[in-house]
């Protein structure tokens, strides 16, 4: 019996080579959530460490609650108004398009494959969802700016379509087990749409008019509020019958839109508790696996995914937006980027642990045409948005997601104009203002002047200047360092010190002055320090 403290050991082991792993695959173009599953499957019984894990049900409660989690992030994430212009195709896709996938792929599996028609479309309606996951994670770690507001589509077509997949599963479910007929399903449709739409909308307009109006007792309350937000909005539509993962990402849009006081930490919390989410489903799932089985399974999988890559999404995709006109090359990346992931295999345990009979391993089926959709069609989707001329070298994807704002803010900064100063009595017309930089306005003792080209600066103002504030979602990192007299800077010129690679001193407080140092500046003790400095 491993005792608890080696367990959580483990566990921490486990994260910390998750969180290497994913560094890795970003240098060798992999997604990085293949590199959780792989990880997952090294751990499992067919691995290296043969940790015995095979309890299908365990892993279904799991993964539906982590699920919830990335669900409504999905959503927060999303800004609408990048997405209002391309919402109609989105939602296309994301409904439609899941039915048409199904449905083709049930034929293809019942045509060629021989298997069952409805298991055949059963196995189509599990693989009928993209991936948010794997979706956003290519888009933000590539930065793929692609044109015509593809990416926005595909983010809300990702987001959306799993309740789609989630509600064909189970009513195909519940048809193979022979416990429904025209009527019931025609009823949990029905229930399925409107209490999900209903308590997520609701709840999220109630919530966010409570976030406005009421002060929490303490800092990081508003953001356990929010958590439990989520997980009502799943459970109080799942109670009613409704759909808890359509009524959670629309809490998830709605909240993520929203103007939030602290909105910030919020995105800060859910994007660090969703990847820790995303590392437990993809490991758990990969902990699920038995590489052992897979040999029998391998052939009919690598037809399916072959089929849904090249057949069914682009011939689904291509009949949905033939009446939009799209241009070729936003065809060919939306045809691509149907990667499959963990919201399909999450469904295929359902269908595993289902009363409803199937001869076919159902779950590694999907397992193995998920791990060919994210390293085959994720690996190349950067690629072939290039070769397809996609990119806007202009666009910034980041604008698609709500934090954008968090972190493209103006910044102001003060300028003190001493008697020696450059600008001392000059007017502004006369300056020489770097691009993209303007003067906001000028303090002079307790007066504030806004400043027009005729207004002459003189000796004792505080010029305060304002510009776009720098945004890098690359690994940048400003901190404040205090020199104490034992530090190894104390008492060296800038020139003479011995930084870290990748890192300037930016600026230096100095009691009640700030220094911007040069190479000649000398460091105090009790000076603090403002490092600059560039991650990897």
């Amino acid at each position: 019996m491993i005792s608890a403290p080696m367990v959580l050991l483990i566990v921490s082991l486990i994260i910390f080579i998750c969180i290497a792993g994913s560094r890795l695959s970003g240098k060798i173009g992999v997604p990085t959530l293949f590199v959780f599953i792989v990880l997952g499957m090294a751990f499992g019984s067919d691995g290296i460490f043969k940790i015995p894990f095979d309890n299908f049900s365990i892993a279904e409660q799991v993964c539906s609650a982590a699920l919830i989690f990335i669900m409504f992030y999905g959503g927060f994430g999303l800004r609408w108004s990048e997405a209002r212009p391309v919402a109609v195709r989105s939602v296309l896709l994301s409904s439609a398009g899941v039915v048409l996938t199904a449905l083709f792929t049930g034929l293809f599996c019942h045509l060629a494959l021989r298997m069952d028609f409805l298991e055949g479309l059963l196995l189509g309606a599990v693989l009928g969802s993209t991936d948010a996951a794997s979706v956003f994670s290519i888009l933000r770690s590539r930065r793929l700016n692609l044109k015509y507001g593809t990416a926005s589509m595909l983010e809300l077509e990702s987001g959306s379509n799993d309740p789609f997949a989630y509600m064909m599963t189970l009513i195909l479910l519940s048809v193979m087990s022979g416990t429904a007929d025209g009527g019931a399903i025609a009823l949990m449709l029905g229930k399925q749409l409107l209490f999900g739409i209903l308590i997520g909308v609701a709840l999220a307009l109630v919530a966010a008019r409570f976030l406005s109006r009421f002060d929490f007792c303490g800092e990081g309350f508003d953001t356990i509020f929010v958590f439990a937000v989520a997980l009502a909005s799943y459970a109080l539509s799942g109670v009613l019958g409704g759909n808890g993962y359509l009524s959670t990402y629309l809490t998830g849009i709605i909240l993520g839109n929203c103007e939030l006081k602290n909105q910030k930490a919020l995105v800060g919390f859910f994007d660090a508790f969703t990847g820790l989410m995303q590392m437990l489903l993809f490991f758990l799932l990969g902990l699920l696996a038995f590489p052992s089985q897979m040999p029998a399974i391998l052939l009919p999988a690598l037809a399916i995914a072959l089929f849904l890559t090249f057949i069914a999404r682009p011939a689904a995709v291509g009949l949905l937006l033939a009446p939009f006109r799209p241009p070729l090359g936003q065809y060919l990346i939306v045809s691509w980027a149907g990667l499959r992931g963990a919201a399909s295999i999450v469904f295929a345990i359902m269908a595993t642990v289902s009363e409803s009979y199937m001869k076919y391993d159902i779950f590694h089926i999907v397992f193995c045409v998920v791990l060919f959709s994210i390293v085959f069609q994720g690996s190349l989707l950067p690629p072939l948005a290039a070769r397809c001329r996609m990119i806007d070298e202009n666009g910034d994807v980041m604008r698609t997601f709500s934090d954008y704002t968090a972190d493209m803010q103006i910044q102001f900064v003060q300028l003190p104009i001493g008697a020696d100063h450059p600008w001392a009595g000059k007017q502004i017309s006369e300056l020489s203002v770097l691009k993209g930089m303007l003067i906001a306005l000028i303090r002079r003792g307790d007066e504030t002047l806004a400043p027009r080209g005729s207004t002459r600066i003189e000796a004792g103002d505080i010029v305060v200047l304002a510009a776009e504030g720098f945004a890098d979602h690359q690994g940048t990192l400003l901190k404040e360092i205090p020199i104490t007299p034992d530090h190894r800077w104390c008492g060296k010129k800038l020139s003479e010190a011995k930084f870290y690679k990748k890192t300037v001193v930016v600026m230096i407080r100095r009691g009640g002055q700030v220094l911007i140092p040069d190479g000649n500046t000398r460091m105090e003790a009790g000076d603090h320090a403002v490092v600059y400095s560039q991650q990897g």
